[in-house]
């Protein structure tokens, strides 16, 4: 059984990863509808929690439902993310997740996210500073490193469960590959393998199928996976999982009617949690993973793209409905 101090996640858990303008409340409920084992809010700027932003503060919203989850914080200041893991703490969420992580340009050049990965005395000083703040258990998200010079992840994992954090989640690249080229998992395995290392570490980068899943486990012996981008309009990937780990067999993929159903209620998700506009914005980054692969669908997702209201979205989910698509 892993866990983070008293939080249990099963014996293999399968994480949703947080992701900017993907992961809200209405995509974390249906992922965890699907086994999603533990979920995180988008990512919060520090800055933005203490300033009281609205933005800010409506992301670390959640309901009872949603548990086990955690509400991720990102920044570079430490009276700033020792402050805003106060604020976050007090949400009540079960985890503080601080990304360390994140290879975006405009995060990085403010020394956020990954572009911490500089300076690594700081990011462990402004770790520890957070640790100490909350009550509740702290986690990590990082990458491998700055570069292909600079991968300094196995002694910075054990450096971070030094100050105090409870789980690692270990992208396999570094921030100047950002997405691009394949995620190396070698020294996700060797921080796994260090016997200084007691907590729970979990591996991310390209896990996009139940065979993947299996594989990353069997080779690099890690606690559980986190999922990111396979998961976008494809909630049904955790239920896959899930029974092919425990049967060693696939679950039958999601009907093309199962689909459109699913994306109808993720979309009336949405717009209780936003206004129909924001609804709409969001679920357009969803459509291509929804209805991947099925026949004629182009004209369908272009419309579906650039439609302006709910009342048309559903209008188009019907009549694919209607064509048994």
């Amino acid at each position: 059984m892993v866990t983070i101090r008293n939080i249990k996640l099963g014996d293999f858990p399968i994480l949703l990863a947080p992701m900017e303008d993907i992961t809200g409340a209405a995509f974390r409920k249906v992922c965890k509808a699907f086994g999603a084992d533990l979920v995180y809010t988008e990512f919060v700027a520090a800055d933005g929690l203490i300033r009281d932003v609205q933005k800010s503060t409506q992301k670390i919203d959640f309901q009872e439902d949603e548990r086990p989850i955690g509400i991720q914080i990102f920044g570079n200041d430490e009276h700033a993310m020792r402050r805003a893991a106060e604020v976050a703490a007090e949400q009540n969420p079960d985890i503080i997740d601080i990304n360390w992580g994140c290879p975006v340009k405009k995060v990085v050049k403010k020394c956020s996210g990954s572009g911490m990965l500089q300076y690594p005395e700081k990011l462990v000083k402004i770790t520890e500073a957070v640790v100490k703040s909350v009550n509740i258990p702290v986690t990590v998200k990082t990458r491998l490193g700055w570069d292909e010079n600079s991968k300094p992840i196995v002694t910075l994992s054990e450096q971070l469960q030094d100050v105090g954090i409870e789980a690692i989640t270990i992208h396999g690249r570094t921030r100047a590959q950002l997405y691009s080229g394949v995620a190396d998992w070698t020294l996700i395995g060797k921080v796994k393998e260090n016997p200084r290392m007691s907590i729970p570490v979990f591996g991310n980068g390209d896990v996009n199928s139940p065979e993947k899943t299996v594989e990353m486990r069997q080779r690099y012996g890690v606690d559980g996976v986190m999922i990111g981008r396979a998961a976008i309009g494809n909630p049904f990937i955790f239920k896959e999982i899930q029974h092919y780990l425990k049967t060693g067999q696939h679950f039958p993929p999601p009907t093309i009617k199962e689909r459109i159903e699913t994306c109808r209620s993720h979309l009336l998700n949405e717009i209780t949690y936003k206004n129909e506009r924001a609804a709409l914005l969001e679920m357009r980054r969803q459509y291509s993973g929804y209805f991947k692969g099925i026949p004629n669908i182009k004209p369908f997702r272009i419309q579906l793209v650039g439609a302006e209201s709910v009342v048309g979205v559903m209008g188009l989910l019907d009549e694919m409905v209607r064509r048994e698509m």
